[in-house]
């Protein structure tokens, strides 16, 4: 988990980008419970942070030098025809197929390279 140390500097968030990370974490730690939910941890270079829900995704542009909160968020909705949430979906499959579960949420940050 290297890459937020280096988009901490490059969107001038430092050390904060890993606090966030880490409460991230902890947020998400009491779904675990539901069945059929999945956290999955990945080091490749964020582009967008998606979020989908059925037909229906929010897509939180990064801009270079930018926090997220600084950056556009996209509601897009599948339409007939159209291409671009089948774009982010290709996206998103292509990260969480390398992804790696986790159900630990103490052991990710156990392991986390933070501090």
């Amino acid at each position: 988990m290297l890459q937020w140390r280096r988009r901490g500097e490059e969107e001038g968030f430092g050390i904060g980008l890993a606090h966030r990370v880490l409460l991230s974490l902890r947020y998400y730690e009491p779904i675990l419970a539901i069945p059929g939910v999945q956290v999955r941890l990945h080091d490749t270079t964020l582009y967008a942070s998606i979020f989908r829900v059925d037909e229906t995704m929010l897509v939180n542009t990064h801009v270079y030098g930018s926090t997220a909160a600084h950056n556009p968020v996209l509601h897009l909705r599948r339409v007939p025809g159209g291409r671009v949430v089948d774009h982010y979906l290709a996206s998103f499959d292509r990260v969480w197929t390398q992804a790696k579960p986790t159900s630990d949420i103490n052991a990710a940050i156990a392991t986390f390279d933070g501090r």
